[in-house]
């Protein structure tokens, strides 16, 4: 089943590409056709890159790992926020922090550093600073939670980069490349696929288009922690279940025991009365 379709993302605007002087001729292979000096995106390859995207990131999902979702762009901002909020996923909406992943333990540090601000205004020590000083520390938060609040949780190196607009967040793709984290990106006709591993050509400039597909890849994401949740029951489950009779073979072994030489007793009691009369008869 398809996650998307030709008529939903053509409502949404997803095939209007950028004017034909900007294109980059990589992108040859996603372009239908060119009307009015404009290229137009083949939908019909963009609802197949999405249903393979889609796909992978409901894998990655189900395996417990993270997918940090990036996009600085003014159109895409909040509905990155929102999405990657509803299923629990880490992003980045503000700048880009230069070497967020090559240089990965530094970011740790900042975001620790915002935590024990934190801590100080829950244990009273702020009271004790001069006013000056809280004014000071509460920018300092302000700053930290705007660049990186919204990746707080994520205590290691993601597993994957979605990207809005691959060009402007050249750089995120980058470091990206260079550690070898595959990079799902929507892909407009003036940027480069090359470096992004899953490719989805789509109009990256209205909200609409981005919302759109947005929808589809985290829906992908949401089965994947939910099959990740049963897995999880059903695994538990039959955890318990192993675990009750070998403790109940251990508590009842004896008694067991008792009733298996009680058995073998009667038995033995009730085969020769069985047997006698039989000799009777034999004899007569």
């Amino acid at each position: 089943m398809s996650r998307t379709n030709f008529e939903t993302l053509l409502e949404a605007g997803c095939h209007f590409g950028h004017l034909k002087r900007k294109w980059n001729p990589a992108m040859a292979p996603y372009i239908f056709m060119e009307r009015n000096g404009i290229h137009i995106i083949d939908l019909h390859k963009t609802v197949a890159k999405i249903d393979v995207a889609a796909e992978a990131m409901k894998q990655i999902a189900k395996s417990g790992k993270k997918i940090l979702f990036v996009a600085t762009k003014k159109q895409a901002k909040q509905c990155v926020a929102e999405k990657a909020t509803a299923v629990g996923m880490p992003y980045v909406i503000e700048r880009w922090p230069g070497g967020m992943l090559t240089n990965f333990p530094t970011i740790r540090k900042a975001v620790k550093k915002m935590a024990n601000i934190d801590k100080l205004t829950a244990d009273g020590t702020f009271s004790n600073l001069s006013k000056r000083e809280i004014l000071q520390i509460s920018r300092q938060r302000a700053k930290l939670e705007k660049n990186l609040g919204s990746i707080a949780d994520l205590t290691r190196l993601p597993a994957a980069l979605f990207v809005v607009d691959v060009l402007k967040e050249q750089i995120a793709v980058r470091e990206a490349n260079r550690l070898g984290i595959p990079v799902f990106g929507i892909v407009d006709t003036n940027s480069n696929p090359d470096n992004v591993d899953f490719v989805i050509p789509a109009n990256d400039d209205a909200s609409k288009s981005v919302e759109v597909i947005l929808d589809a890849c985290c829906a992908a994401i949401n089965e994947g922690l939910e099959e990740r949740k049963v897995e999880k029951a059903d695994a538990d489950a039959a955890a318990e279940q192993a675990d009750q009779p070998v403790k109940r073979g251990r508590r009842g072994g004896k008694a067991r025991e008792e009733v298996v030489e009680d058995e073998a007793e009667t038995v033995a009691e009730e085969a020769p009365a069985e047997e006698e009369p039989a000799a009777e008869e034999a004899a007569e």
